[in-house]
């Protein structure tokens, strides 16, 4: 099916520089992009034309770390750090979860709070519970966008509410890994993949026996099910982890040590406080990196060194960590992660702070190539766009590039500015 799509198109190929078409035409084939054209070829004359005028159409945001049950306590309890923080909000609010009517309200008011945020892509975190995990992913299906899902795995040092018996823990995430398996096979009859899919999830290295992290290791292997944890986001927290494991070398090597790092297809959240080591390990088993910031600033657990990892050519993108971040509106974690390398650049001069096409980049295409050809207007990625209205921006002056208003809506504008959200050329609505 031919669908295309005309107005002002900016997205950013390479993390260096902007691509601009001004007044062009995107035509996608099946929900993926052919090309863009400053006019429409006449092969595509017949084919209906969604003119958005002088609007931007700009990639969607993937949200690379979230965990969807805090969704609720954004902006609560920023005072702690993040052990503490844990115990005394986090951990009380995710038993709640247990209650299916719960889930199932505040599930979706999360995902709907993505969807008008302009988040088409999102890497989830849920609660230890099976059945709210299932509910999650039924509402992202009814929403139109793509997400990896995962139940949290949590069989030790957790409170008496949420703390999961072994094995219970591992029969349990292997059946949603089955029945994961089984929609993707479903579907593949049909020439398709599934939006929503399963990720395996041990929530971090101290609540995650020994045992369970070697079982968890092992259905990833053997039915080819990425991973997504947290790694080196607070000192507190390292040296946590060095008195549960003394014969690991370090934290990253807990996690390679029982399988739980599967070369190309594994995420670790936030990754400030990593020795050389354990990046040569992350940069050899294609690690992605999910980057934090504004968690990071509100939990005080110190500043990613970027630009050194920038440097290295590790796969890097943004994460909104609700509720350690306080918003899920991507926009404001593009600003954050530039604010982030500024704060690093005044205390190590020879480290460059973001530019706004870098920091776009890790938004879009950095988190969205964990997805697949996701992120960018490139022929063979997914259409998945935002239309943005800046009417409300420009005022009277007239801003000379589609940068320049790109720059000013990530810094003023709204989710009101949103008027359109697209995954795979389908419209995405708000509830």
């Amino acid at each position: 099916m031919i669908k295309i799509f005309k107005g002002n198109v900016i997205f950013t190929k390479t993390m260096q520089s902007f691509e601009e078409h001004k007044n062009s035409y995107i035509v996608t084939k099946n929900g993926v992009v052919e090309g863009i054209f400053e006019k429409c070829p006449e092969e595509y004359a017949d084919a209906e034309i969604i003119d958005f005028g002088d609007s931007l159409i700009i990639p969607g945001f993937n949200d690379l770390h979230v965990h969807a049950p805090q969704w609720l306590n954004m902006g609560i309890g920023y005072s702690e750090e993040l052990l503490p923080w844990l115990e005394k909000y986090t951990f009380p609010l995710e038993s709640s979860f247990e209650d299916e009517d719960f889930a199932r309200k505040y599930y979706r008011l999360f995902v709907d709070d993505m969807v008008k945020c302009g988040t088409t892509r999102a890497c989830i975190f849920a609660t230890r519970h099976l059945r709210a995990t299932e509910i999650l992913m039924e509402l992202l299906e009814e929403s139109g966008i793509g997400a990896f899902v995962g139940k949290v795995n949590m069989d030790r040092n957790s409170s008496d509410a949420l703390q999961e018996d072994t094995q219970t823990s591992i029969d349990e995430t292997l059946a949603l890994v089955k029945q994961d398996k089984e929609k993707r096979e479903k579907a593949a009859l049909n020439g398709e993949l599934p939006l929503v899919n399963y990720i395996i999830t041990p929530r971090f290295v101290p609540s995650t026996t020994a045992e369970l992290m070697t079982a968890l290791g092992k259905i990833a292997a053997e039915y080819d099910v990425p991973i997504q944890s947290h790694l080196d986001e607070n000192l507190d927290e390292v040296a946590w982890v060095k008195e549960l494991h003394p014969e690991c070398r370090s934290f990253t090597a807990v996690y390679d040590d029982f399988g739980l790092i599967l070369p190309g297809k594994t995420i670790m959240a936030h990754c400030i406080h990593n020795t050389d080591e354990e990046l040569k390990t992350l940069k050899e088993k294609d690690v992605f990196i999910a980057h934090c910031p504004q968690s990071n600033f509100n939990l005080s657990s110190g500043v990613m060194p970027l630009r050194k990892y920038l440097d290295m050519g590790m796969h890097v993108g943004i994460g909104s960590d609700v509720s350690g971040g306080h918003t899920l509106n991507m926009k404001e974690h593009i600003v954050e992660a530039i604010h982030a390398s500024k704060c690093y650049h005044s205390v190590h001069r020879e480290s460059a702070p973001l530019s706004t096409s870098e920091a776009f980049y890790l938004a879009t295409k950095g988190s969205g190539s964990f997805f697949g050809k996701v992120g960018s207007f490139e022929e063979g990625y997914d259409f998945d766009a935002l239309i943005i209205d800046d009417t409300n921006l420009l005022h009277e002056k007239q801003l000379d590039t589609l940068q320049e208003r790109l720059e000013k809506f990530i810094f003023t504008g709204t989710v009101d500015n949103i008027t359109n959200r697209y995954v795979k050329a389908k419209k995405v609505t708000c509830k």
